[in-house]
């Protein structure tokens, strides 16, 4: 049986193991990963260097199914797109440092652009503190 991960690849390209296994990653986690967050959830057969698991974020980015969201540390963090697209904003914790995406919180302006534009996605990053820190501040 096909993993979630494979059925959303397929039509898109070949669905390799780490293709599989890095958007499987993103698919599980509750807050966009950076990099070093997504290589220590690999297996090294799958992704055995650095250079394999950048192109396959690049290759899942480029295809739609991840997005990648910019951190105040300058090291982009990456999430698989949820069913509605990338078209919401992000909460960045300041005290933490994590990113979620916020899916049900729509940009508004995406529906008042001027004639002849088309919106396909916003960068819309809140800074504040999540549920956790909260409760420990």
């Amino acid at each position: 049986m096909a993993s979630q991960a494979e059925l959303l690849i397929r039509p898109h390209g070949r669905a390799t193991p780490a293709r599989r296994r890095v958007l499987e990653v993103l698919l599980g986690a509750a807050h966009a990963m950076s990099h070093a967050e997504i290589e220590a959830e690999l297996e090294t057969d799958v992704c055995p260097d650095r250079v394999t698991l950048y192109r396959v974020l690049d290759w899942l980015v480029s295809k739609r199914l991840a997005h990648k969201i910019a951190g105040d540390d300058r090291a982009w963090r990456f999430n698989a797109v949820a069913a509605d697209g990338h078209g919401h904003a992000h909460f960045h914790c300041t005290r933490c440092g994590q990113v979620y995406c916020l899916s049900e919180l729509q940009p508004a302006f995406a529906f008042s652009l001027p004639p002849g534009y088309r919106f396909d996605s916003a960068e819309l990053t809140i800074q504040g503190l999540c549920p956790r820190c909260s409760e420990a501040a």
